[in-house]
């Protein structure tokens, strides 16, 4: 049941990310990898400033902050 959930999750946190950012569309599967990268990213940059995500809502605010820091970082490298 976990991997279904963070697999929804990721879906979600990559089409919010992809939203935000107004860029193209990642497609389903790009979606999720991006929410699921966003997700491990976000646990990253939230550990560092001293936060914790709790719970189904905190998750998917952390996924979607760090898929939003990794769409920002690709667009700044690809120039």
């Amino acid at each position: 049941m976990g991997l279904i959930l963070n697999l929804i999750i990721g879906g979600l946190a990559g089409w919010i990310a992809g939203n935000l950012m107004k860029g193209r569309g990642f497609g389903v599967l790009g979606n999720i990898l991006l929410g699921l990268v966003g997700g491990f990213l976000g646990g990253i940059v939230f550990r560092l400033i001293g936060l914790a995500a709790t719970g189904i809502i905190g998750s998917l605010i952390m996924s979607t902050l760090g898929a939003v820091l990794l769409i920002y970082l690709v667009r700044k490298i690809k120039g």
